[in-house]
């Protein structure tokens, strides 16, 4: 394995690092203050179109996009350090055009969209003239387990009817939101990983109903996570992406590159805390002298640096094993990364409020931010417990006990 950055990830890097630095990072208190600021919060605030049109100019944009000739033709591998980078600030990866959710559905639309689909969303979404949202999670169930899933998909003639309710789905508040990728099933008496289709659906179908905005642990997301009913809408045939049966199949798809497109998040967000942290003790001072001269924060931040750069090269792996032998051999690796990144990044922030002190659970700095997003992201994109469940099973798989006690 060898993670040496290619030529055209260094010069990213390069040039990736100073576009935070000179334009992303000061628009962070201006990005807020402008959302506060708005009638409706989920707008997309002046400072973020002014960023990404200068990150468009720079040719920073669209780096996450693997499929065809419409990003940046970056591996999996190549684009880990970017997503590292752009993680370190809560506004990064939108500034890019590399945000879930749409970065997921943007992949699985080139992987298995039609041209007319890609031509009629994908596109705009990839020149960020619409937003897109993901409808799979359900309130009623445990619905990490697609088996769980109860929306309905039902075909009468030429169109499909959709009845469900979901929540949690990420950026339906944006007013810029136009498509709604939603996961239902369609025949409950298919084979166990059959039963499920996705479906494009416009966002402004009849029976199309956003409930409620969801907050996590208190805090508003820009984009919004709504609860969503769908009440007998209605939308073409030719409007199910892939083949009709294939949602288990594309969501597993969606989820390898966008599992470390999260951990690589997660290590920008640990690596932005660790800063804090030790910005902190070198200046607060407690029991005559500053906080870096006490045992315990010594260890809190050599810990947290030992666990942060074993978490990136573990996700390097991934990275390398999906570019080189496929997203099926990455699958457990895949899984791992999911759960021990957001682990590290929520260990390190939890240890960089500690050493804040009351400043750190306030909103002078972006730690109580970064806590309840480390937190939040144990649960989305499958709780943790089910990637572990998925990890042991494969595991057991090498140890296979016979039917026979062996003499």
């Amino acid at each position: 394995m060898d993670f040496d950055f290619s030529d055209r990830t260094a010069e990213l890097v390069v040039r990736l690092e100073a576009f935070m630095a000179e334009h992303v990072y000061p628009a962070e208190a201006v990005f807020d203050a402008q959302v506060a600021a708005n009638s409706n919060p989920h707008e997309q605030p002046p400072v973020m179109r002014e960023l990404q049109r200068i990150a468009r100019e720079q040719g920073l944009w669209n780096l996450f996009m693997t499929h065809g000739d419409r990003g940046a033709g970056l591996t999996n591998l190549e684009y880990a350090p970017l997503a590292e980078i752009v993680g370190r600030s809560i506004i990064g990866n939108e500034a890019i055009n590399c945000s879930a959710p749409d970065t997921g559905n943007m992949e699985i639309l080139a992987m298995y969209g039609t041209e007319q689909q890609q031509k009629e969303w994908l596109d705009p979404l990839l020149d960020c003239e619409i937003r897109s949202a993901f409808a799979m999670t359900e309130p009623e169930v445990a619905s990490s387990d697609a088996r769980n899933i109860t929306s309905t998909i039902q075909r009468d003639g030429d169109h499909y009817v959709l009845n469900g309710r979901k929540w949690y789905t990420s950026g339906i508040l944006d007013p810029d939101c136009k498509l709604i990728i939603f996961m239902g099933k369609s025949d409950p008496t298919a084979t166990t990983y059959r039963q499920q289709s996705m479906v494009l659906v416009p966002a402004d179908a009849a029976g199309v109903e956003v409930v409620r905005d969801l907050p996590m642990f208190g805090y508003r997301d820009r984009l919004g996570h709504g609860e969503v009913t769908f009440t007998d809408v209605r939308v073409p045939v030719e409007n199910v992406l892939g083949k009709e049966g294939g949602g288990f199949a594309i969501a597993q798809g969606r989820l390898g590159p966008g599992r470390m497109h999260y951990a690589m998040r997660a290590i920008g967000m640990a690596e932005r805390a660790l800063d804090l942290m030790c910005q902190r003790a070198s200046v607060r001072e407690a029991f005559g002298g500053p906080l870096a001269e006490q045992g315990v924060v010594r260890e809190w931040i050599a810990r947290s640096r030992m666990e942060i750069d074993q978490i990136r090269l573990y996700t390097f792996k991934a990275a390398w094993l999906m570019d080189t032998r496929g997203n099926a051999a990455a699958r457990t690796e895949a899984a791992a990364i999911k759960v021990a990144a957001m682990e590290v990044a929520h260990n390190v922030v939890n240890r960089a409020v500690q050493t804040w002190g009351a400043a750190g659970v306030s909103d002078d700095t972006v730690l109580a931010r970064l806590f309840s997003i480390t937190r939040a992201l144990q649960i989305a994109d499958g709780p943790s417990e089910v990637h572990l469940r998925s990890i042991a099973l494969q595991e057991l798989k090498k140890h296979d006990v016979p039917k026979e006690p062996v003499p």
